[in-house]
């Protein structure tokens, strides 16, 4: 069935309530209606990709800026059950996704090994110059303490992981003589990475530098071929991370639904939090660590901080953009 009354009964309950009322979200309205939609979908699914490999990159957030969130949240939800639409929607965000992972490891990754500070810049910039999209969400909303209030659990929810994973940061843990317990934890860790995906702000960079599987999940790639006892690993990723993708998408889809404004309110929070932490996180904290040592750092600083303001001018400029094209 791929008209879901469910979806439009929840809209007229907040047009009721008072509510500004969206239109519902259904299969048939997943469908791209150009090729510049479908290139969105691509760019979305990049920045998914993407935010594995660079700390504090998150792809909700581009997705609430391109209008695609609440979408991508019922095609993952609703996969099963209008297979078909659903699928047709994904495959521009999955092939993008592909994209973004690889050029992430292999190309980001090592301009994070040359300038990390420049290369977080830059990207920092891009979601700081975002935000307005963001925010945009609740501009007509009204703002009561208990909205603020959400929005300052939001943002300190990133700031306080980000703090956890720099200041209290475990050693890395080996990828070898893993037993049955730890495989189900790379299960559960690929679940919590798929919710780093959807929920904006959140950083799986940081979740895996907390649990110590960041650098040898990375570094481990290069010897899959080798080793072959690391494909269940990653396979155990990959099922964790489906899982949580199809589970969570579904809850969030509902809570947006039922409680749009409160939602985007802690949404807000999530996304200005996630650009603070970009500039202190595990990597940048190495960074700024051995700058007090007496390393070099006036070009970094001073690159990071121009292209910082390039990514800013540049997604702002795309935000107003996507106002006036609306």
């Amino acid at each position: 069935m791929d008209n879901i009354p469910e979806e439009e009964e929840k809209a007229r309950s907040a047009e009721e309530a008072g509510q500004p009322a969206e239109p519902a979200v259904t299969a048939e309205s997943l469908r791209y209606k150009n090729k510049g939609e479908v290139a969105k979908g691509g760019v979305l699914g990049f920045f998914i990709g993407l935010a594995v490999i660079v700390p504090g990159i998150s792809g909700s957030t581009v997705a609430i800026i391109f209008k695609l969130y609440r979408k991508l949240l019922f095609a993952l939800g609703n996969l099963f059950r209008s297979f078909k639409k659903c699928a047709r929607f994904l495959l521009p965000v999955l092939i993008g996704l592909a994209i973004g992972f690889v050029l992430g490891f292999f190309a980001v990754d090592k301009a994070l090994e040359v300038s990390t500070f420049a290369v977080v810049a830059l990207f920092a910039g891009l979601m700081f110059g975002a935000l307005p999209a963001v925010t945009d969400e609740i501009k007509e909303e009204q703002k009561s303490a208990p909205r603020i209030l959400l929005l300052l659990i939001g943002f300190a929810v990133p700031v306080a992981l980000s703090l956890v994973s720099s200041l209290l940061l475990v050693g890395d843990r080996s990828l070898d003589g893993l037993n049955v317990w730890q495989y189900i934890l790379f299960i559960v860790l690929g679940f919590i990475v798929a919710i780093t995906q959807i929920v904006p702000g959140l950083s799986a960079t940081a979740i895996l530098m907390m649990a110590g599987y960041f650098k040898p999940l990375m570094n481990g790639v290069s010897n899959i071929f080798s080793e072959p006892m690391l494909l269940l690993v990653y396979a155990c990723l990959v099922v964790g991370f489906v899982a949580g993708l199809l589970t969570v998408s579904k809850a969030l889809d509902r809570l947006l639904a039922k409680f749009r404004a409160p939602s985007f309110f802690c949404i807000v929070g999530l996304s200005v939090g996630s650009v603070v932490t970009m500039f202190f996180n595990p990597e940048v904290y190495g960074v700024y660590q051995s700058w007090a040592a007496g390393a070099p750092f006036a070009v970094d600083l001073g690159v990071g901080l121009a292209l910082f303001v390039l990514g800013a001018a540049a997604a702002y400029l795309f935000v107003r953009y996507e106002r006036r094209h609306r």
